[in-house]
């Protein structure tokens, strides 16, 4: 069986995570077996998969709407020929991840923190992902000598703290490959904080095992993020991947990033948030969207971001809501774009706008430069 039929009842294997990976949807006319295509779609989607790769699980694709060329599922999975349309603005390596690469596999961009690319395989391939440069052109993971090169790095750089492991996604990797690079991290003194990128609990959440979630356990203190854009990622089993990651002891965040036509407004985001909370999944960023080659018709401009974030200022929990930023073009790092909340202050007073809009004011507390 090659793909999910539109209508067809689940399989005996589909709760099993490696059968899923091994059933992914990586050619059109497995795709024409989920979704209903016009012969345009077909020759569009086709034209695409020249130049990008497709991979998309069974599980995920069973949640994409047959008949709707807009549903927010499909957008993420389904090729597009915008894809292959040339923009301006589009760079190869927007974040300038290359430049910050002291030995492959490994980006230091941050004082104490690195990220350690273990894979560049998921088991989907988003169509807005930032490193397409890379990630789903091979499905490879990490050699022994290049790791073996990252922990003698590390080990040397008794400043960083905190790793960051992603990829592609790490979670694809056998349980035992990936605690030999987590048990290799946690042998190194100075590391304190392992962290995990993964967006599995939203398209393969059955890959969440007892196996898995025991592994991690043992290497605490670990933390995951995760990548929820749409309610509709929101389902039984994503919640239970969830919820076992959260009782399992493990913080679990979120990484959303703003696409034009899925996300960029105001209810879907609302409705995006507070589902996640109910699920304790804590929003971490909102992400603007990356400048990677072929993704320019996800981008919004970024007042659209800002304004998602001024409504739902006040009208959901604080801890709801996630910090936007732009990941800067050139390497610049994650920057923080804010609603100005701040009307006017001197040395006397601080004049506020609250988030109906109401002036208040804050006195300064008198000479407390001078004391300083």
């Amino acid at each position: 069986m090659n793909a999910v039929q539109v209508s067809a009842a689940k399989p005996p294997n589909w709760d099993d995570w490696k059968w899923q990976c091994a059933h992914r949807i990586t050619t059109v006319a497995a795709l024409s077996k989920v979704i209903h295509m016009t012969q345009q779609d077909t020759q569009n989607i086709s034209k695409c998969l020249e130049q990008f790769r497709m991979s998309i699980t069974p599980y995920y694709a069973s949640l994409i709407d047959p008949d709707d060329p807009k549903d927010p599922i499909r957008l993420q999975a389904v090729p597009s020929i915008e894809e292959t349309y040339d923009c301006e603005n589009d760079m190869a390596d927007p974040l300038a991840e290359e430049g910050c690469s002291p030995v492959p596999n490994l980006v230091h961009r941050y004082p104490d923190r690195v990220l350690l690319l273990a894979t560049y395989r998921c088991s989907m391939y988003c169509r807005h992902c930032t490193r397409r440069r890379a990630v789903g052109e091979e499905d490879r993971f990490i050699t022994e000598k290049n790791l073996q090169s990252i922990f003698a790095y590390i080990r040397f750089h008794t400043e960083i703290r905190d790793v960051l492991i992603s990829g592609g996604d790490p979670l694809v990797m056998s349980t035992e490959k990936l605690e030999h690079i987590i048990a290799g991290l946690r042998a190194i003194p100075h590391v304190d904080i392992i962290r995990i990128g993964t967006r599995v609990p939203v398209v393969l959440p059955m890959r969440i095992t007892e196996e898995l979630l025991s592994m991690l356990k043992k290497y605490q203190p670990i933390w995951i993020n995760t990548h929820f854009n749409h309610p509709k990622e929101i389902t039984p089993e994503s919640e239970r991947a969830c919820t076992a990651i959260v009782d399992t002891g493990i913080p679990l965040g979120c990484q959303t990033v703003l696409l034009r036509g899925i996300n960029d407004r105001v209810d879907i985001m609302k409705e995006l948030m507070t589902k996640l909370v109910h699920m304790r999944v804590r929003p971490y960023y909102l992400y603007q969207c990356d400048l990677s080659r072929g993704i320019s018709h996800f981008r919004t401009d970024v007042d659209t971001g800002i304004d998602i974030i001024h409504k739902l200022t006040g009208n959901i929990s604080g801890f709801a809501i996630p910090k936007f930023v732009i990941d800067a073009p050139g390497g610049g790092g994650k920057i923080p774009v804010d609603y100005n909340y701040v009307i006017s202050k001197n040395d006397k007073e601080v004049v506020m706008e609250n988030y109906v809009g109401e002036l208040y004011t804050y006195p300064q507390p008198a000479l407390y430069r001078s004391l300083k």
